[in-house]
C-alpha cells in the first residue's frame, strides 16, 4: 500500500515534461510574433496583462505550470513510504496524552488508544483552493495538518465519552510495533505484537457505549473534510490565513495556525458552546480565558449568578530554547504530556511538522501527516474512516525537537479549568530554567499594557512585574517555524 510503482513514476514524470515543452514552445511563439494583425489597419500591441485578475489575486499561467509541477512531485514524493517498525521498551511506560501504559501487560490497550486518535495528513485531488491552482497541500499543508489533529483530539474528548475507543479499531491488525525487554537478547531483534485481541470483549457496556457515539466520531470527522465547506478543512483553513498574509503553498507556523483555529472555531455554528483561546506572549490571562467562557462576565455590572461556561481549549505557542530545543525542558515537556488536560503538541523538526502525542523514556511519540493520500468525499455517506486512523506509532529523540511549538489543553467547564491551571503550574515548575516555558496569571491582557493577540510566541516569559514591556520582544517572524 505504501510503494509506488515504475509505470507511476514514469507517467508523472511525462506528464511534467510534456508541460514543460508546451510551456516553452508558447514562449517562444510569443518572442516571435511580438505583433498581432488587426484587420486591415496596421499592427496591434500585445495585451498587456488584465488589471482585474491581478487585482483579483488569480494566478498566471508559469504560476499554474509551477503548482502543477510542485504537486506532481510531491504527489510522488508523499504518496509512499518505507515500512519500518517502532521498537518499545516492554518495562518502561508509554504515556499518550495523560494515560500511562506498560507494555508488558497492556500492548493491546495501547494499541487501541493510539488507532483511535484522528490522523489528518496530506490529500491530493481535492476541489481547487481558491485564488490558487492548488488541488494538493502535499508539501506546504503539514503544520496545518498537525494543527487539525490537535483540535480533533479536542473535539473528541469534548464530545465523544470519556476513554472513547473506535470500535472499528481491530480492522487494523497491522500495527507496526514492536516490544522488546531491556538488556535481554530479545532486544535486538524485539518481540513482535500479535494482532488485535481487543482489550474488550464485544458485548461490554464500554464496547456498547463506543459504538453509539460513532455518529458523532464520523460526524466530527466530516468537519475535517477536504471540502470547501468543511469547517476546519484545509479550504477554510487557508482561507482565514489569508487575514495573516498567508496562502496557499505557504510555510505555517505553529503560532500562526494556533489564531487560525481560534478563528475557525468562532466561526462555526457547530460548535457554539466551545471556545479557543490563544496565550499571548507566553502568558495565560485567567480573566480573558473567563470572560471568553462566561460571556456575562463582560456585562456592567456582571451577573454574579451566570452558570454558563463554554469549555475551553487553550492554545499556548512558546519557543523552548534558540537555534535547538533547551535540554533542560524536556522533563517539563515530558510532565505537560502526562496531564490528562492536555491534547496535545504541534511542533516537529525544522520544515517538518509532528503532531506530539505522547513519549516513552527519552522518545517523543507523534502521528505524522506526510504520507499524501487520496481525498476522501466525506459527504457521502458511510464513507470510509480507515484513513482517517494511524496504525503506525512513531517516535524520536526529545533533542531533535524543534524549539518552536504549540501546546494544546482542554477544560470542560469552571472546575477543570482552575484544575487544569493548578496542574499546569505543577509541571511548569519542574523545569531547571529561571523562568517557566509559560505563566498563568490573574487579569487581563490590556491590564499589562497588551492589546488583541500577540503574533507569536516570545523566547523566554518574563516575571509579572515586568510583563509591561513585552511589546518590545522579538516577533514571531524572526523564528524559524516548522
Amino acid at each position: 500500500m505504501n510503494s509506488v510503482s515504475p509505470s507511476t513514476v514514469q507517467y508523472i514524470g511525462g506528464v511534467m515534461q510534456d508541460e514543460l515543452v508546451e510551456s516553452r514552445r508558447q514562449q517562444q511563439q510569443q518572442q516571435q510574433q511580438p505583433m498581432e494583425r488587426q484587420g486591415n489597419f496596421g499592427l496591434r500591441p500585445p495585451q498587456s496583462p488584465d488589471p482585474s485578475r491581478e487585482a483579483a489575486g488569480e494566478p498566471d499561467e508559469m504560476d499554474k505550470l509551477k503548482a502543477k509541477l510542485m504537486s506532481a512531485w510531491n504527489n510522488v514524493k508523499y504518496g509512499w513510504t518505507v515500512k519500518s517498525k517502532t521498537s518499545f521498551n516492554k518495562m518502561s511506560p508509554v504515556i499518550v496524552l495523560g494515560q500511562s501504559y506498560v507494555l508488558n501487560n497492556e500492548v493491546e490497550r495501547f494499541r487501541l488508544a493510539f488507532v483511535s486518535r484522528i490522523w489528518l495528513t496530506y490529500r491530493r485531488e481535492f476541489p481547487q483552493l481558491e485564488g490558487s491552482t492548488w488541488t494538493t497541500d502535499c508539501g506546504w499543508g503539514c503544520m496545518l495538518r498537525s494543527g487539525q489533529m490537535l483540535l480533533a483530539q479536542g473535539l473528541l474528548v469534548h464530545l465523544m465519552p470519556r476513554d472513547w475507543a473506535w470500535p472499528d479499531a481491530q480492522q487494523l491488525t497491522d500495527v507496526d510495533l514492536e516490544v522488546f525487554r531491556p538488556r535481554s537478547p530479545a532486544r535486538a531483534g524485539g518481540v513482535p505484537i500479535p494482532s488485535f485481541g481487543s482489550p474488550r470483549g464485544s458485548n461490554t457496556p464500554e464496547k456498547s457505549l463506543d459504538r453509539l457515539a460513532e455518529p458523532i466520531h464520523r460526524k466530527l470527522v466530516t468537519w475535517f473534510g477536504d471540502q470547501p465547506r468543511a469547517s476546519f478543512g484545509v479550504h477554510q483553513l487557508v482561507e482565514i490565513g489569508k487575514s495573516s498574509g498567508k496562502k496557499a503553498g505557504d510555510w505555517y507556523g505553529p503560532s500562526i495556525v494556533a489564531h487560525i483555529l481560534r478563528k475557525a472555531v468562532s466561526k462555526t455554528s457547530a460548535l457554539h458552546n466551545l471556545a479557543v483561546y490563544v496565550a499571548q506572549d507566553c502568558t495565560v490571562y485567567k480573566e480573558d480565558v473567563a470572560r471568553l467562557c462566561d460571556p456575562s462576565r463582560s456585562q456592567a455590572p456582571p451577573d454574579p449568578s451566570s452558570q454558563a461556561w463554554k469549555s475551553v481549549i487553550i492554545l499556548v505557542p512558546v519557543r523552548l530554547g534558540g537555534e535547538a530545543l533547551n535540554p533542560s525542558y524536556i522533563e517539563c515537556v515530558k510532565n505537560i504530556l502526562k496531564l490528562e488536560c492536555c491534547i496535545g503538541i504541534i511542533g516537529g523538526k525544522p520544515k517538518h511538522s509532528l503532531y506530539f502525542i505522547g513519549f516513552q523514556d527519552e522518545q517523543l511519540l507523534y502521528l505524522d501527516p506526510h504520507y499524501c493520500q487520496p481525498v476522501v468525499d466525506v459527504t457521502q455517506v458511510n464513507f470510509s474512516l480507515e484513513s482517517f486512523h494511524c496504525s503506525s506509532p512513531k517516535k524520536m529523540p526529545f533533542t531533535r525537537m524543534d524549539p518552536s511549538c504549540t501546546i494544546g489543553f482542554y477544560a470542560k467547564n469552571k472546575k477543570d479549568f482552575e484544575s487544569l491551571c493548578s496542574a499546569v503550574h505543577v509541571a511548569l515548575s519542574s523545569s531547571e530554567e529561571k523562568y517557566p516555558i509559560f505563566t498563568f496569571v490573574e487579569g487581563q491582557g490590556q491590564d499589562y499594557g497588551l492589546e488583541g493577540h500577540s503574533s507569536g510566541p516570545a523566547a523566554h516569559i518574563l516575571p509579572p512585574g515586568n510583563l509591561g514591556r513585552s511589546n518590545n520582544r522579538r516577533n514571531s517572524d524572526e523564528f524559524v517555524f516548522l
